[in-house]
């Protein structure tokens, strides 16, 4: 029987497991940061969601009121979550009447409006509302939102905001 030398492959196992080692550890630390990128990215767009529905709900409100009595800017807090804390200050701009025109025909709810008010001396008047939200917990998120809106005016009404 002969003996086979095998001196020279003292060693070689270990150094193959330990590049094994490094290449897993590898892939492991790419799907971790794949996985981080995937949670930061959709965080985002839950805060730019937020923000944008605080921008809503302001402009809502602002719509609520007799805005077009005396247009002015407004800030307001909004809180999403219900839980008491202010989460967005929404930064509203002034209403601007961007186009007035005659109204053509009464609409059904008009049967409701004072005499003064008939489709001769109304108006549809179109207005633009911005509004800018920002997060109150410094997490850098800010939202613009515009909205148009359509009003019906006296005539003399629109001829004191809507020039």
């Amino acid at each position: 029987m002969s003996r086979v030398n095998c001196a020279g492959e003292r060693g070689a196992a270990l150094v193959i497991g330990l590049i094994m080692l490094v290449l897993i550890t590898l892939m492991l630390i790419t799907a971790l940061n794949l996985g981080t990128t995937n949670y930061r990215a959709m965080t985002n767009m839950q805060f730019r969601a937020e923000a944008i529905s605080a921008a809503n709900k302001a402009i809502e409100q602002v719509i609520s009121t007799p805005f077009t009595a005396a247009p002015a800017a407004e800030t307001i807090n909004v809180d999403i979550d219900n839980d008491t804390d202010t989460d967005y200050q929404v930064d509203v701009a002034v209403p601007q009447c961007i186009s007035a025109a005659p109204a053509s025909s009464a609409d059904p709810s008009s049967l409701s409006l004072p005499t003064s008010m008939t489709v001769s001396s109304t108006w549809n008047t179109v207005w633009d509302i911005d509004a800018t939200a920002t997060d109150t917990a410094s997490t850098g998120t800010r939202a613009r939102v515009r909205a148009g809106v359509r009003v019906l005016m006296p005539e003399a009404d629109k001829d004191v905001v809507c020039p």
